[in-house]
């Protein structure tokens, strides 16, 4: 069976940087991830890639099957996630191009099911909701990389209006997604490293004058910062730690969690 060490979650760009992928389609109890996962090798390492919205961006922030993309990476072996996303700056302390790697997060969501756990008591620690370890190694990977923020993710697919963007800026956050949640807490319960590396694409709605943000700019301020990203990518897999140890995978240890995880025991 194919088998991966790390993942990254990601837009479509990103499959030029594996090399000889070989795609693998993988059926879990949650239904079908968003896409057959291409695994192939970056920097000596098996790496799996998984479009987040589909291959032709077919799910929108809110349907994107979570827990089927990461059950299906666990089920290949992987234990540590790279995740680039698109976000919005709320702050001045960022700005259009910037590359953060947040360290906490807020969830605005709604519709989404939030976790894999469907009944017993099985409760996350999650006040740190992104892996210092590898967030490390990301830092270590380029020294023009932000650290530290506050994502709030919200529902989607709209974008915020001023008054919900500037509401959120008040609170201190300095970034604003549709995607990062429930993926990083599925992660952890998964046992698996997770950090975001948030593409700030534009200043929200509240944060400048003018029409606010569209697709448009979003889509276009990615795509223009791709190759920085790949890059980034690359070195930080070349950069990644052994994640046994780790706390993100530790928190489970003599619980009985009431979920399976693939290749270990409930």
């Amino acid at each position: 069976m194919t088998r991966a060490e790390v993942a990254v979650i990601g837009g479509t760009g990103f499959y030029s940087f594996l090399d000889d992928p070989e795609e693998v389609v993988v059926d879990t109890p949650y239904g079908a991830p968003s896409a057959p996962i291409a695994v192939g090798t970056v920097a000596g390492r098996s790496v799996a890639f998984l479009p987040r919205h589909g291959l032709h961006h077919d799910f929108p922030p809110h349907a994107i099957p979570y827990r089927a993309n990461l059950w299906a990476l666990r089920s290949l072996g992987v234990r540590q996630v790279l995740a680039p996303c698109a976000v919005g700056g709320l702050r001045d302390e960022v700005a259009p191009g910037d590359v953060v790697v947040p360290d906490q997060l807020v969830d605005r969501t709604y519709r989404r099911v939030p976790s894999y756990v469907e009944s017993g008591a099985v409760h996350l620690p999650f006040g740190d909701p992104y892996c210092a370890r590898l967030g490390a190694a990301v830092l270590a990977a380029d020294p023009g990389i932000v650290h530290g923020g506050t994502m709030v993710v919200i529902e989607g697919p709209r974008f915020s209006t001023r008054a919900e963007s500037r509401h959120y800026a008040d609170q201190g956050w300095t970034l604003i997604n549709m995607t990062g949640h429930p993926e990083a807490a599925l992660a952890r319960e998964m046992r698996q490293c997770y950090t975001a590396i948030a593409l700030v694409t534009d200043m929200d709605a509240g944060a400048e004058e003018g029409e606010g943000v569209g697709q448009a700019e979003v889509f276009a301020r990615f795509q223009a910062n791709l190759e920085r990203l790949t890059t980034v990518l690359g070195e930080t897999i070349a950069r990644l730690p052994d994640p046994h140890g780790c706390s993100c995978s530790t928190w489970a240890d003599g619980l009985e969690l009431t979920y399976d995880i693939p290749g270990e025991l409930s």
